[in-house]
């Protein structure tokens, strides 16, 4: 006997023919989140086991961080030709538990000497009979569910803990984030990555106008999203100097949208650096001045890549409940501006005319602008 980690996966089944490199990737990357637990990983008849963890609270904690994995189940594996030692595990399984409870086998070993009923009956008897009153029979809506799975071992568990679903990472391709210090664009990136992409963050970065501690808030947001995706490499671009010469060279009520477009165009040309296939953003339509469909076309329309918006239909309410749920609400609330809020005018405007950007862009030295800031941009793995 010993205990493990039960993992499930969900939208992988649908995979077909290419489930098997979809189910290495999963393997890889649930053997990557648990490496410094000590931990050994496997796949075997359609589950993902991880034995010899001694925190197994913090396995779980990280495997069901891990996109692709559906749910864990802290398991106890038994040999299988000792039916009744596998009955008493069974009621010390369900020790804990109060309440309706009833069985539910899964036979995958046909050879088994008893068919799932027979195995539900067997064991729901005598874990009622010994239960001393906790637990009674409910096979309609029991609170507790006793799982037993008869494979080459059998694996018995009660408790089943959901994870965050998706498609594992590295699966989708990659892309670069935009990341800011606000609530929405850590949420983008966690969507994006659930979807099998990998990400890289570029942040820009105005010292003085905005301090060390807008950078570590930054960091640690990258942190909290590299928990999810196995980790992460974030650029960190410096972009005060071209934020000054937008704020003294072009319209004051246009000084945003350009700065926009010279974050997308640094953006790319990293993002083509790391082999990226896309740009992604935190953006919304209507949330802000520069978030109207006008302004977002304008700043689509200085790259080349395709740039995907996950929150683009969500309104605040719904984005800030998801950054609650993922865990990084907290640091984007905390009250260190990031370089988004530097020199924000007053009127800025909503429907932009191009003529007049690219008069404004006109006035400021580009290439020499842009080439210099991905030149001294720092880069961090996490």
């Amino acid at each position: 006997m010993r205990k493990l980690l039960l993992v499930k996966y969900g939208e992988i089944y649908l995979k077909g023919l290419n489930r098997p490199y979809f189910l290495k990737t999963l393997v890889a990357r649930v053997r990557e989140a648990v490496k410094d637990l000590h931990g050994v990983v496997w796949l075997h008849d359609a589950r993902i086991f991880v034995s010899g963890v001694e925190d197994m609270d913090e396995c779980v904690r990280r495997v069901t961080r891990v996109f692709g994995v559906h749910s864990v189940c802290p398991a106890v594996e038994m040999e299988k030709d000792d039916f009744e030692a596998v009955k008493a595990q069974a009621l010390e399984v369900m020790r804990p538990y109060r309440g309706t409870f009833k069985v539910e086998a899964r036979r995958s070993d046909k050879h088994f000497f008893l068919e799932s009923p027979q195995i539900n009956a067997s064991i729901g008897e005598y874990v009622l009979e010994n239960s001393e009153g906790r637990l009674t029979v409910d096979v309609k809506h029991p609170e507790h569910v006793l799982s037993v799975e008869v494979r080459d071992q059998v694996y018995l568990y009660a408790d089943v803990i959901m994870a965050v679903g998706g498609m594992p990472v590295g699966t989708g391709g990659k892309a670069a984030l935009l990341l800011s210090g606000g609530i929405d664009s850590p949420v983008a990136g966690y969507m994006i990555a659930k979807r099998g992409v990998e990400l890289i963050a570029v942040h820009y970065y105005s010292f003085p106008y905005t301090g060390p501690q807008a950078r570590q808030k930054v960091l640690d947001l990258a942190k909290i999203l590299s928990s999810y995706v196995c980790g992460m490499r974030v650029y960190v671009v410096p972009f005060t100097e071209i934020q000054m010469d937008i704020h003294a060279k072009c319209p004051d009520d246009y000084t945003t949208l350009i700065m926009r477009r010279y974050m997308m165009r640094i953006a790319e040309i990293i993002a083509r650096k790391e082999h990226c296939l896309a740009l992604v953003t935190g953006e919304s339509i209507g949330q802000v001045a520069s978030q109207t469909m006008e302004a977002l076309c304008t700043t689509d329309e200085v790259v080349n890549m395709p740039v995907f918006r996950p929150l683009i239909g969500f309104d605040k309410i719904d984005i800030i409940h998801q950054a609650e749920k993922i865990g990084t609400y907290e640091t984007s609330c905390l009250p260190y501006e990031d370089c988004c809020t530097v020199f924000t005018p007053r009127h800025p405007a909503t429907r932009p005319k191009m003529e007049k950007i690219l008069e404004g862009e006109g006035k400021l030295e580009s290439e020499r602008l842009i080439a210099q800031a991905v030149a001294n941009a720092e880069i961090i793995d996490l």
